[in-house]
């Protein structure tokens, strides 16, 4: 019996050290929106990639953009998706954030072509919506261009809204408001009731002398985060842009996705698949910070609250560690 035992003890130790020594993979923690469109991705990573690159991805849910970035200060998340705008003003504050390119993809300003406008001049004296506030990047290269092209100050010229993105939505389709510039993934529900763009911010852009757009959004996290977890930070940018491959070429994935999507039509699943795809970045060069460098001194020259006054953008603010 003694003997017995023994050899059961052993085989439980054996056991033990066979499970200790399988250490799961460490987590990255991403703070994310329910509804937002970089769960889409996530839902691709989480499919293995992960730990293909060596790290479990644990997403956080939370309820707004200001509590993803909240949750980033406070070291609750270790990533988060946003733009460089956010992270510039961060480090004028003495914070390591840093930014590596998720997104290419950018608003429009959409009107309903029934109305017969051509021309942003066209909209003088009449009803904008405009998504993300009064220092929205998108609303402040809008104020560039119509500056530039048709000497307009636009926000006397015309009477601008700000209000949420689904609301903006909801009134366009209601007649209640003449154009609306918001984000290109609800864009792409305007486009499926017929909506169409009267401008792109990528169309912008080149007309206020910036040839290459940057990207606007991009994964953002601590550099000491980055320095104390050197493969985890690699393994989270690899697996993102081995996920974008994968939904760029591969139709079958999109089908697993299309319950995160809300999308209640096959027209309006095609559309946003093909916004997203159209917004994939290869990754990011010299020409791409060049860019941002430009559009930030643009928007300051329109609207120094909307670069929190900033003379620069800042050294750093694009993760200079990382090449895809």
């Amino acid at each position: 019996m003694a003997k017995l035992c023994s050899l059961v003890l052993a085989a439980l130790s054996l056991i033990t050290l066979a499970f200790g020594s399988a250490q799961a993979d460490p987590d990255v923690r991403v703070g994310t929106l329910k509804f937002g469109t970089v769960n889409w991705e996530l839902g691709v990573i989480a499919d293995g990639i992960d730990q293909k690159h060596g790290f479990a991805l644990k997403p956080v849910v939370l309820a707004d953009k200001d509590a993803t970035s909240v949750a980033l200060l406070s070291g609750d998340v270790d990533a988060i998706v946003t733009d460089w705008i956010w992270v510039a003003k961060q480090r004028a504050l003495g914070r390591d954030f840093t930014f590596v390119p998720f997104s290419r993809s950018v608003g429009a300003l959409m009107v309903d072509p029934a109305k017969g406008y051509k021309t942003l001049g066209d909209l003088k004296g009449k009803s904008v919506g405009i998504a993300g506030g009064a220092s929205d990047k998108s609303w402040v290269l809008l104020q560039a261009y119509a500056q530039k092209t048709e000497s307009m100050d636009l926000a006397k010229a015309i009477d601008a809204q700000f209000a949420a993105p689904p609301m903006l939505n909801e009134l366009m389709l209601r007649g209640k408001l003449d154009g609306v510039l918001n984000f290109w993934n609800f864009n792409a529900r305007l486009k499926e009731k017929g909506m169409v763009p009267l401008l792109t911010i990528g169309e912008i852009l080149p007309a206020l002398g910036i040839k290459t757009a940057p990207p606007l959004l991009g994964w953002v996290f601590s550099e000491k985060w980055a320095k104390d977890n050197p493969a985890l930070a690699k393994g989270l940018i690899d697996a993102s842009y081995e996920a974008k491959q994968v939904m760029k070429t591969d139709d079958a994935v999109w089908q697993k996705l299309r319950p995160k999507m809300d999308a209640d039509s096959d027209s309006l699943f095609e559309i946003l698949k093909a916004g997203y795809r159209e917004g994939i970045p290869e990754g990011y060069s010299a020409a791409d910070v060049a860019a941002a460098s430009e559009a930030f001194d643009l928007m300051r020259s329109i609207d120094q609250e909307a670069v929190a006054g900033l003379e620069s953008l800042p050294a750093g603010t694009f993760y200079p560690a990382y090449r895809p």
